[in-house]
């Protein structure tokens, strides 16, 4: 007999263990309750040779066991779907390390559009002392292409084409032209006039057509420059009305800005998912609660099989 005793308060410490290890795992209030009050249970008969054994050992399969097996069900599946959003964060982090590495960033972007700019400024001055004195010297400055082969992909405007195309349409008579560039007459006495001043804004691209849009530094007067053609033409203001100036982050930066944010949503929703915890099965863990906390519990026991059915019938429930 005093062997079967032992055997039930032994079973009995490994169960409160598995209870009060969910406990801390959830952080549920109403867990730790019944876990506290169950090692008073236990501890009660622990203590009182005179009380039936047996009856802690029903307590436990009535109330215990079930609301054991209950939470652990409630936790595999938390667990499930918050491995979907941790798969889908390391996903996320991988593409973020990869666009990372990009050489070509908001930073050099900055510090390039400025070179860029002092080559066209250059270029221009050099252009205009060609086609007046008549000279058959290459006036572009090295590598002027460079600036939107490495930055069009991922930092110039996207624009409808037609608007593209309008742009950089002109009248034959109205240009300079010369084996090396092609540009506005209107636009060159505007140059000559400002001192070849002029300040990069934004590029702008439609599908393979790509230009760079100047400004005039002490007017709002624009022009752009299309690399391919070697082509400088004045534009109106509405070429860039819809354009954001103030974005210049890049289409890379943008999407690891925006996986970093869906990134940190993630992570909140995987610590609230870890612990989350039905409306229903709260209300049965404080009804549990308040009928084991009951003084007059232990001596009804025999009589809570249905309340032991309900903790069994959950368990069997989709509900997670």
């Amino acid at each position: 007999m005093e062997d079967n005793r032992v055997t039930i308060l032994n079973d009995s410490i490994k169960i409160i263990s598995k209870l009060q290890l969910l406990s801390v795992f959830f952080e549920d209030e109403m867990i730790y309750k019944i876990y506290l009050r169950s090692q008073v249970i236990h501890q009660l008969f622990e203590h009182n040779q005179d009380l039936d054994i047996n009856k802690l050992e029903l307590f436990h399969l009535q109330f215990t066991a079930s609301t054991i097996d209950l939470l652990k069900k409630i936790k595999q599946s938390n667990e499930r779907q918050t491995s979907l959003m941790l798969d889908e964060i390391y996903l996320n982090k991988e593409m973020i390390e990869r666009l990372d590495g990009s050489e070509f960033t908001e930073k050099t972007f900055a510090v390039d559009m400025q070179r860029q700019a002092g080559k066209i400024n250059t270029s221009l001055r050099n252009l205009y002392m060609v086609l007046s004195e008549e000279k058959d010297t290459p006036p572009l400055s090295k590598n002027i292409r460079n600036f939107s082969n490495n930055y069009a992909g991922d930092f110039f405007h996207d624009v409808p084409r037609a608007l593209l195309e309008q742009a950089i349409t002109f009248d034959e008579a109205k240009v300079y032209r010369n084996p090396y560039a092609v540009i506005q007459r209107r636009l060159m006495g505007l140059l000559c006039k400002h001192e070849f001043r002029t300040t990069f804004v934004c590029g702008l691209k439609a599908d393979e057509i790509v230009a760079e849009i100047y400004k005039f530094s002490e007017e709002e007067s624009y022009y752009l420059f299309v690399p391919a053609r070697n082509l400088f033409l004045l534009c109106d203001a509405a070429l860039i009305a819809n354009v954001d100036l103030n974005n210049t982050l890049s289409k890379k930066e943008r999407i690891v800005q925006e996986l970093q944010e869906k990134n940190d949503r993630l992570q909140a929703m995987v610590e609230l998912k870890k612990k989350y915890m039905p409306v229903e099965i709260k209300k049965l863990l404080g009804d549990n609660c308040e009928k084991i906390s009951d003084v007059n519990f232990l001596q009804n026991i025999e009589n809570f099989d249905a309340q032991a059915n309900i903790l069994r019938s959950m368990l069997n429930t989709d509900f997670m």
